[in-house]
């Protein structure tokens, strides 16, 4: 139905707006501006806010949250919302979709998985879970106990609850958002019903997730035809937080001057670690200990000759890089914004439909999975396009063959209180030999070899809540942080040397060579002097004949850790997951069984109530 000029008090400007409009609009759009306009009708609007700061909330991720008062309940009217998160992408998104709720009247219980009274589940109305998979296939450190629960035998029957999953992961890892899956499956095994299908996000996932936030919003949306006057707290609050948040973000990176770009290794050294000092100056962003920067690299342009090269095509021809038709120079598209360096299933896949090659299909094929793994394992496009050609595909199938270019994220090494308007990264240098041919980290390459001081870097701040020091000041502290893995603790110790916080510190850290590979060893050495860092212990593996790492020092201070331990201490351990992650907690296993004459069930049971209680933390990777 069209809205007529001759029949409404509108114009004909104004009804030709609403007649492109309305008709676009969802049922819960419908609800919200129904709800807004009665508010507005009510003059109340004009006065609590500005226009300009009503025009900031319409535009606002958090639009629902204006009418809160909704009328006859349909369906549950609380939500519980539960994430598993490593590096806080899941907790930022499982928020997001809370102030969804929120906004649509509901009660929501927003909680890690290791937070939450199990017990409650049973109640519950509608469960939300936002988890990402660490490692190979691992729940994050705060989805264990939930993840363990669910698919042990006292695992709760949920019938009556509904519920959806959203999954992040990686599609160059074998298995891919298995954790998001595992929930999935398992919920609805367990008797509850899904209201909206998993989706699984790969790295580029904020639209994947937006998607899914508001298909869970639209599943639970109830009609709201009135609004309380805790709408026009919403509104000032909504504009005012619009006020003083940075506009900067990671889909609006922001272009950080280099400062500094300095070589922590010394001479003789086989290593190569950049120590990166950026300028946040007119940014807004700032950040706490913890924290991580996600840097968007560029490709190696060597890298990139060679593939138009390959296939005999023009650098400076259009290509699209976005959905909303944005284009680029070829060059430009493969340098800046898509991967080229890692082959994921996905990628081959969708290769396989241009190769005139009848073995990548083959490749594809589930009996030769482990071929398949063996071969993407430290090959690149070029190896691909060398491998599996002759090809068929044009200029235009760039965009739909590969996925953008993912930023890098690293832990922060300074403190913004020893730095204002700084933040320092430290970068160790990749670069090996596979498969007959030399290879380059994408991003630490980039800042090692290209990246000058008063050049522009893309970054944005990586808020991690689940690695962040102790509230109170005299808490203990004990960190383990080999090689770059003791960016953090930089920042941790920075930060408290600032303060003036007065418990004690104690640092593990390791490397190859005392002489050439000590990074930040001066800073080391002025905190143990002013007493910032009380106890130093180093491993060095290269410079003796049995090699020494991080967790054999911990076994040999092991009744003096575990007397911090019953202190109250708290422990934090950065660096490799793979290998030395995994050393670390066998030895403080090993410390727990064998100073507190416990089982190693016992053992087991006490790291685990440590980690509960957030007094071990992991920045593993």
């Amino acid at each position: 139905m069209q809205l007529q000029v001759t029949n409404s008090p509108f114009t004909a400007e104004q009804a030709e707006l609403l007649n492109k409009l309305l008709p676009t609009l969802t049922e819960a759009q419908v609800n919200w501006l129904g709800g807004y306009l009665a508010f507005y009708r009510a003059g109340n609007v004009g006065a609590a806010v500005s226009e300009l700061a009503v025009s900031q909330v319409l535009e606002a991720p958090v639009l629902a949250a204006a009418p809160a008062a909704a009328v006859v309940p349909q369906g549950p009217r609380e939500a519980t919302i539960l994430f598993g998160s490593q590096t806080g992408n899941s907790q930022r998104l499982a928020g997001r979709l809370a102030d969804k709720l929120k906004g649509e009247g509901f009660e929501v219980t927003l909680s890690a998985m290791n937070k939450y009274k199990t017990n409650n589940l049973k109640k519950a109305g509608y469960l939300f879970i936002v988890v990402s998979t660490h490692g190979e296939g691992d729940p994050p450190d705060n989805a264990l106990s939930l993840h363990e629960l669910l698919n042990s035998k006292r695992a709760p029957k949920l019938d009556g609850l509904k519920f959806s999953v959203l999954a992040l992961g990686d599609t160059s890892y074998e298995f891919f958002c298995k954790t998001g899956q595992d929930f999935d499956t398992r919920l609805a095994e367990l008797g509850a019903e899904r209201i909206v299908d998993r989706v699984d996000c790969d790295v580029d996932f904020e639209e994947a997730a937006a998607g899914w936030i508001a298909s869970v919003n639209g599943a639970v949306s109830v009609a709201a035809t009135s609004v309380s006057q805790q709408g026009v707290a919403n509104v000032a609050s909504v504009a005012a937080s619009a006020a003083v948040e940075s506009e900067y973000s990671r889909t609006n990176p922001f272009l950080a001057e280099v400062l500094e770009n300095l070589n922590l290794n010394g001479k003789g050294s086989d290593r190569e670690t950049r120590h990166l000092e950026l300028s946040l100056e007119g940014s807004g962003l700032t950040y706490a200990p913890g924290d991580a920067v996600g840097v968007y690299p560029q490709n190696d342009p060597t890298l990139v000759d060679e593939l138009i090269s390959f296939l005999k095509w023009n650098p400076q021809e259009s290509v699209v890089i976005g959905k909303a038709g944005e284009t680029s120079t070829l060059r430009e598209a493969l340098l800046h914004h898509y991967e080229i360096t890692v082959l994921t299933k996905p990628l081959l896949e969708k290769a396989a439909a241009f190769s005139e090659n009848g073995k990548l299909a083959d490749l594809l094929k589930p009996e030769h999975k482990e071929e398949l793994k063996a071969y993407a394992n430290g090959r690149d496009l070029l190896d691909l396009l060398r491998d599996y050609g002759p090809w068929t595909f044009a200029v235009g199938d760039i965009a739909g063959l590969l996925r953008k270019l993912p930023p890098r994220l690293y832990s922060i090494a300074s403190s913004v209180n020893a730095h204002p308007e700084e933040v320092h990264l430290t970068i160790r240098k990749v670069e090996y030999e596979a498969h007959g041919r030399a290879r380059k980290g994408v991003c630490s390459v980039y800042t090692s070899e290209r990246l000058e001081p008063g050049d522009k870097l893309p970054i944005f701040i990586q808020s991690n809540p689940n690695f962040k020091p102790p509230i109170d000041p005299d808490t203990p502290v004990i960190m383990v942080g080999p090689g770059t893995g003791v960016a953090p603790f930089r920042a941790f110790l920075e930060d408290r040397e600032e303060s003036g916080a007065a418990g004690q510190t104690w640092l593990f850290y390791g490397d190859r060579h005392f002489v050439t590979d000590f990074l930040y060893q001066t800073d080391w050495q002025r905190m143990l002097n002013d007493g910032v860092l009380t106890k130093l212990d180093v491993a060095f593996s290269r410079d003796s004949d049995e090699k020494v790492y991080v967790q054999h020092r911990m076994l040999e201070h092991g009744e003096e850790l575990y007397k911090w331990l019953q202190n109250g201490a708290h422990v934090y351990v950065c660096g490799d997951e793979k290998h030395m992650a995994h050393d670390v907690q066998s030895a403080l296993l090993t410390i727990i069984a064998q100073y507190g004459g416990k089982s190693a069930e016992a053992a087991a049971a006490y790291l685990a109530e440590l980690q509960e209680q957030g007094r071990y933390q992991r920045d593993v990777y």
